[in-house]
């Protein structure tokens, strides 16, 4: 839970001067004094519960409590108290106890950490509850002053469309302290550092993060000492923001969180509205490139839109969710992501979706690696979602848009749709080897006919058979481990005896040896197309 009461703490209270001329001793509930204080009310009504409210210090001489025998009418004091929520009771010695409290009020009160303060001189009651009341007050229109700024702040950051890195150092200077955004997955995203943060505040980020549970928008983590703030609804939530704070936060604190966290939904709503009538201007854009790259018109409008292509390096790329991708790598995240990080390298880029792809054309200086540019970029998008990105060779003319985004897609084509443990970063012709070969084929009915060809039968006969043999998947078992047939019979979770038959059984239907290397190249490069083309192996 998280309090986000405003007041004067007992312990604060304690330390005032009318106070302190009363010799005050905290008796019992010494571990409550940190609590803060709403009001101040002196009375000697034992039904004194039914006027207070949480928060409410009780200031009293004890006349109308019950006898010092009576314990269980003193508990049932103390009981209604708690109920209530009491910030605890100050009772002044000498009218009804000269120099101690009855041990059974001091033991309830000890019982339910309620602090129980004794006054050894006698004071007027009228000055504490007023010095107490004064400051009381003081702190709420301070907290309203804060209100009122941080209000004004969020307010103007909302006129000025604020980035979330602007929105962010807001949360910083008002908050005084680290700040976090995370994802979905708890990986950090943005750090801004407090002033007294020494740089272990990241330490561990996602396990520490995966364990903090809050109930409710936000809640307060004792353990990490975090105010954690969900970003999103319920059950569309894309992350949460974390503002370290030590003590139980304050209310003004965590409306600097709540402000702060609809200030970056405004901000994500805003973007995406932007990106998409952006990345409809950008197709148009890419699509004039393409089909014609020699008019001055679309080289003006590319211009205009902050896109140079004269003397300028020009790179198609593809950025294509993963399968089994999480919802954060749906294409308008992943395309905010890429504008926000080609902005941060200052790289120009047109942005645009096309059948759930995202095509990017990349413009570079001459003088630049082109290559080294698009892995960064690619770096930084990866780094939010789970996503394949291939690139085209660079074009040094306008004439080669095209091209080189033709290439980019042919390359995601021919890459393998699931993340692999060497995958590169950004998938190249030059990195796919054979599937590259036969990516630039494309659907080429010479290859198409290959395929039919060499593992016609075997589709066939696995067709007719059911899923008794699966002769193909034996095939292809065999030529991703042509070092070692125990290797590839225990891929598919069969013995080597039954491994053997299901070889035998291929060599007889397509009346080849597949211990003839030329026989073996044929297959392997049968079942790649097969797989690019979509078709029937498994």
């Amino acid at each position: 839970m998280v309090d986000v009461t405003p007041g004067v703490t007992l312990r604060e209270a304690l330390e005032l001067p009318a106070l302190r001329r009363a010799a005050p001793e905290v008796v019992a509930g010494a571990a409550g004094a940190g609590r803060p204080i709403r009001w101040v009310h002196a009375t000697e009504r034992l039904d004194v519960g039914e006027l207070l409210r949480a928060g409410d210090l009780l200031l009293t001489m004890g006349t109308g409590l019950p006898d010092d025998d009576d314990t269980a009418g003193l508990e049932a004091f103390v009981d209604a108290l708690v109920d209530v929520g009491s910030a605890g009771v100050v009772v002044e010695l000498g009218r009804r106890w000269a120099s101690a409290l009855p041990d059974p009020l001091v033991a309830a009160c000890e019982e339910h950490g309620l602090p129980l303060v004794v006054l050894a001189r006698e004071t007027r009651f009228a000055t504490l509850a007023q010095e107490i009341g004064e400051r009381v007050v003081d702190r709420q229109l301070a907290e309203l002053r804060e209100a009122q700024r941080v209000h004004e702040t969020f307010t103007d950051l909302g006129y000025d469309l604020a980035s979330p890195a602007e929105i962010l150092r807001a949360v910083q200077r008002l908050a005084d302290a680290p700040v976090v955004v995370e994802n979905a997955q708890h990986r950090p995203l943005d750090y801004f550092a407090g002033p007294d943060d020494g740089g272990g505040f990241l330490d561990g980020w996602p396990a520490r993060s995966q364990r903090v549970e809050v109930a409710g928008r936000t809640g307060w983590d004792a353990a990490n000492g975090w105010l954690v703030t969900r970003l999103g609804t319920t059950d569309r939530a894309w992350g949460r923001l974390v503002i370290g704070s030590p003590e139980t936060p304050s209310q003004r604190l965590v409306a600097v969180a709540e402000r702060a966290a609809s200030a970056l939904a405004l901000h994500r709503l805003h973007d995406r509205d932007r990106g998409t009538l952006m990345r409809r201007t950008h197709l148009e854009l890419l699509t004039g490139l393409s089909e014609d790259p020699d008019s001055d018109d679309v080289r003006r409008r590319c211009e205009l839109a902050g896109f140079p292509v004269r003397r300028r390096t020009l790179t198609g790329v593809v950025v294509r969710p993963r399968v089994g991708a999480s919802p954060s790598a749906e294409p308008d995240e992943v395309a905010a992501t890429v504008v926000r990080a080609a902005h941060a390298l200052r790289l120009p880029a047109l942005v645009c979706e096309v059948e759930r792809d995202l095509r990017v054309l990349v413009s570079s200086a001459p003088a630049s690696s082109a290559d080294d540019l698009v892995d960064r970029l690619a770096a930084r998008v990866r780094a939010h979602h789970d996503v394949l990105v291939a690139a085209g060779r660079p074009v040094a003319d306008p004439a080669g848009v095209a091209r080189t985004v033709a290439e980019a897609g042919q390359v995601a084509d021919a890459a393998p749709a699931v993340r692999r443990e060497h995958d590169p970063g950004v998938h190249r012709l030059a990195d796919l080897h054979l599937r590259g070969l036969l990516a630039l084929l494309g659907e080429d009915e010479r290859v198409r006919l290959f395929v039919e060809r060499e593992l016609g039968p075997l589709q066939e006969h696995d067709r007719a058979d059911g899923a008794r043999t699966e002769l193909v998947a034996a095939l292809r078992a065999l030529v991703l481990h042509p070092a070692s047939k125990t290797e590839a019979a225990a891929s598919l979770h069969l013995s080597r005896a039954a491994f053997y038959d299901r070889l035998a059984r291929i060599e007889s239907i397509l009346g080849a040896d597949l211990d003839d290397p030329d026989v073996r190249v044929s297959l392997h490069v049968a079942l790649v197309a097969d797989e690019l083309l979509g078709g029937g192996a498994k």
